[in-house]
């Protein structure tokens, strides 16, 4: 399935990476495609979940649409907050 990314998901790799916050695509992707956790609570939003270091998790809100992955942001969690 192809997966693309919203204005808003571009534009987060740079807001995260002036705050210190390395995020790569791949990483994304990776988090989509083999999530740890899937978070159903906003549907039709889904938020995937993966670890992303000793403290924090990814998550990364997307949407199925027409036969195509939308991201629309994803952000750093901690562990503690989102591993419950």
């Amino acid at each position: 399935m192809k997966i693309r990314f919203s204005k808003h998901a571009l534009e987060k790799f740079v807001v995260l990476r002036r705050h210190g916050v390395r995020i790569s695509k791949k990483q994304v992707l990776y988090a989509i495609t083999e999530p740890e956790r899937i978070d159903y609570s906003r549907l039709p939003l889904l938020i995937a979940q993966r670890g992303f270091d000793k403290n924090r998790v990814l998550r990364v809100v997307h949407k199925i649409e027409q036969n195509a992955i939308l991201v629309i942001t994803f952000y750093p969690g901690m562990k503690s907050q989102y591993e419950k």
